[in-house]
């Protein structure tokens, strides 16, 4: 694997100072990053985040360097780090080059499809050296990943609408994470085709695709299913097989997406019924 603005020599020197007893310092740029280095068994190790970062718990003790898209960079840089973790596409490119300009050392670690969390696992266990506590991580998420597949392998695929917020209504196309924990639980996303990774979309684009099932993951919405009830005629009004989901297992590319997997499963086991 690759590691941009990290030497294998680095490596090497990083994880042998971890283990003649000098602690390693890691600050990440991404609340998805320090669920993924506590995953990976580097939680002490951890000495700065970004806000969001919620989970587990002991990451709500971590200093604040700022959030997704502003980071303050003296703040980083009084957090003595011996790296930082940023999310390519991510964490904005000036960020990086800002921190890179400075003398931080920045590890990209990329999560875009549902095998990168367990790379990244083992990529952040490596830089950590706690190579046997991300293994067995990693090995828990491919197995559950790997049983779903196998499990809904055949099923009826349904037609799915991905509504990640209300006002405006935005989606996700199928280069997105979400769009291939649907298609591995037996389902296609309606609009997979679009050019656009996230794009806003209007309802009456919506209404013209006629999803069987609506999955929600938007957190502010109490009842999804309210929004859509005034079109009866779509097929997952008449169905009510609309869903309401949970935004940080499915949104987030940690261990916890394997649980996100599981409930979008469900959902859809649930709308096939429905749907008879």
């Amino acid at each position: 694997m690759r590691w941009p603005g990290l030497s294998a020599l680095l490596l090497v020197t990083l994880v042998q100072g971890a283990d003649a007893g000098q602690r390693l310092r890691i600050v990440s740029l991404a609340p998805s990053l320090t669920e993924l280095a506590y995953a990976a068994g580097a939680g002490d190790a951890m000495v700065g985040t970004v806000e969001y970062s919620d989970y587990p718990a002991a990451a709500l003790a971590l200093p604040r360097v700022g959030d997704a898209w502003s980071v303050d960079a003296e703040t980083v840089l009084a957090l003595r780090p011996d790296l930082v973790l940023s999310w390519p596409s991510g964490t904005p490119e000036g960020t990086v080059a800002r921190l890179r300009s400075l003398g931080v050392r920045v590890v990209e670690i990329p999560t875009f499809r549902l095998t990168d969390v367990s790379a990244a696992l083992r990529s952040v266990g490596r830089i950590a050296g706690t190579e046997v506590v991300a293994e067995e991580a990693a090995q828990q998420y491919e197995a559950a990943i790997r049983d779903l597949r196998a499990s809904h392998a055949g099923t009826r695929r349904v037609a799915v609408f991905v509504e990640i917020d209300d006002e405006p209504l935005y989606t996700v196309n199928g280069r997105h994470m979400i769009s291939e924990v649907v298609d591995l639980c037996g389902g296609s996303n309606v609009f997979a085709d679009l050019p656009q990774l996230a794009p806003q979309v209007a309802i009456e684009a919506v209404l013209a695709r006629d999803p069987e099932v609506i999955l929600s993951t938007d957190d502010t919405i109490s009842d999804p299913a309210a929004l859509w009830r005034r079109w009866s005629g779509m097929k997952a009004v008449k169905a009510g097989s609309i869903y309401s989901m949970s935004s940080d297992t499915l949104t987030r590319s940690t261990p916890r997406l394997a649980v996100g997997a599981g409930e979008v499963c469900a959902a859809l086991d649930d709308a096939r019924r429905r749907l008879k």
